[in-house]
């Protein structure tokens, strides 16, 4: 989109404001809200600017300490109007619009720990090749009432009938029924942003929902997954309810994930390069799985980057290890059964709290060591891998050991993204640490 057609877009929509967004370390929407006038002025100017430090603001508004391991000297840092992201914001009564940028030091470099910029690493990789990914994400969520007291447990919200459910709908047609009015919206606002959502089910917890989108792109699939979250959660404001994508968010509720599928093209034939012209799978896909299960464990910060995102792991349909199989749900890699044409693997590792820029840069980075490096995968597991023993981090603070042992993500990503993503993840797992639960008040404060 020129900007001749930016500005026309702006005008026959009467847009009076514009966000202009990106997403942080954690994936949380950043930015400022401008005048469509002053939007389009700064636009090639190198008007629209954010403080370097921004890119590693922890979950709860704090930095890494000046000494630690990245060295933020927190000039400013421009916006670059993706705008071909421009999207209206259909939940405000006044014309509104937001565009995701991307971002470029003054000497036109490309900011190196911008979670976007690193998917678009990735997918640079890729390009070399020749090959082109293909991906489609997995969300669930859960619908819960508001939580105003962060000591209380989460609760599901009252559905139409009157009551909350006590019991798991895992596909049920009337238990998703129950919160038409919120998902009519979720629908309409989607469409009026162009988000190619595709089936809507209700997953196994108490009103926990599951949406699926069309494969596509890597990088407008992360878009859409971005703002998607951010439009599920004002439509559940609106119907005074939370939506949540908290990875663990109830203790007696199976975790939210968002699983990803992914396949490879040859960018000329347009051929997908996991099946031979006899429809057999080929010796890249076994390369592809083989790294997701060499890489995964140092991947955890991308897959799992918060302390709750630990607990999922081992209840109810969570894998616990790195195994794969042929439409085996209980492994961490699972290859649904499909047409040659349409051969993947659906990573089950990532939860639904994930920055899907991050998560999705780092499955495809795994794979793409594994198809470089000529790995081969551990052989098929047709039983439950549930049986097995864990094989994934236990924690956070496991994860990010890992991830800065790990020499080839570090190599391709850069020791500075690496160092600023566990620096900010270790601040939030040392401030989690600081906290007393009532777990401890409950059983400890009179028996010890």
């Amino acid at each position: 989109m020129t900007f001749e057609e930016l500005e026309q877009w702006c005008s026959d929509r009467r847009i009076t404001e514009v966000e202009c967004m990106i997403p942080d370390i954690s994936g949380v929407p950043r930015g400022k809200i401008l005048p469509t006038e002053k939007f389009l002025r700064g636009i090639g100017s190198s008007g629209h600017r954010l403080p370097e430090s921004i890119f590693i603001q922890t979950i709860t508004g704090e930095w890494p300490e000046e000494d630690t391991w990245v060295n933020i000297v927190d000039h400013d840092v421009i916006l670059e109007v993706d705008a071909s992201t421009i999207r209206p914001v259909p939940w405000y009564k006044e014309p509104t619009a937001q565009v995701i940028c991307d971002c470029v030091y003054p000497d036109g470099k490309p900011v190196d720990i911008y979670a976007r910029q690193i998917l678009r690493t990735v997918l640079g990789l890729y390009e070399e090749k020749g090959w082109k990914p293909v991906i489609a994400p997995e969300l669930e969520f859960y619908l819960v009432q508001k939580n105003t007291d962060p000591d209380l447990p989460l609760k599901p919200p009252i559905g139409k009938n009157g009551r909350p459910e006590t019991a798991r709908q895992c596909y049920g047609i009337d238990a998703v029924n129950e919160f038409d009015p919120v998902f009519e919206d979720v629908y309409d606002y989607c469409e009026a942003q162009g988000l190619d959502i595709d089936t809507l089910n209700h997953e196994a917890g108490a009103a926990q929902i599951e949406i699926n989108f069309l494969h596509g792109d890597p990088l407008s699939l992360a878009d859409q997954v971005f703002l998607f979250k951010r439009t599920v959660r004002q439509t559940a404001l609106s119907h005074d309810i939370y939506a949540t994508f908290m990875a663990k968010p109830m203790e007696n509720e199976p975790g939210s994930s968002m699983h990803i599928h992914h396949s490879v093209i040859d960018a000329k034939t347009g051929d997908n390069i996991f099946s031979d012209a006899d429809g057999n799978a080929t010796e890249l896909f076994e390369n592809f799985i083989a790294g997701l299960q060499r890489y995964s464990s140092a991947a955890m910060p991308f897959f799992a980057p918060n302390v709750n995102s630990y607990r999922r792991f081992g209840y109810d349909e969570s894998p616990i290890n790195t195994h794969w199989g042929v439409d085996n749900r209980s492994c961490g890699f699972r290859v649904p059964n499909s047409s040659p044409i349409s051969r993947r693997v659906e990573n089950r590792l990532c939860g639904s709290d994930v920055n899907p820029y991050l998560a999705i840069a780092g499955s495809l980075l795994c794979g793409y060591l594994g198809m470089t490096g000529g790995l081969k995968a551990e052989p098929e597991t047709t039983g439950s891998a549930y049986d097995l023993p864990r094989g994934l981090p236990l924690y956070l603070s496991d994860a990010i050991v890992s991830l800065l042992d790990c020499k080839p993500i570090k190599d391709i990503l850069g020791d500075r993204f690496v160092e600023a993503l566990c620096a900010t993840k270790e601040v939030e797992y040392n401030n989690y640490h600081q906290v007393i639960s009532s777990w401890e008040r409950e059983h400890l404060l009179l028996n010890v």
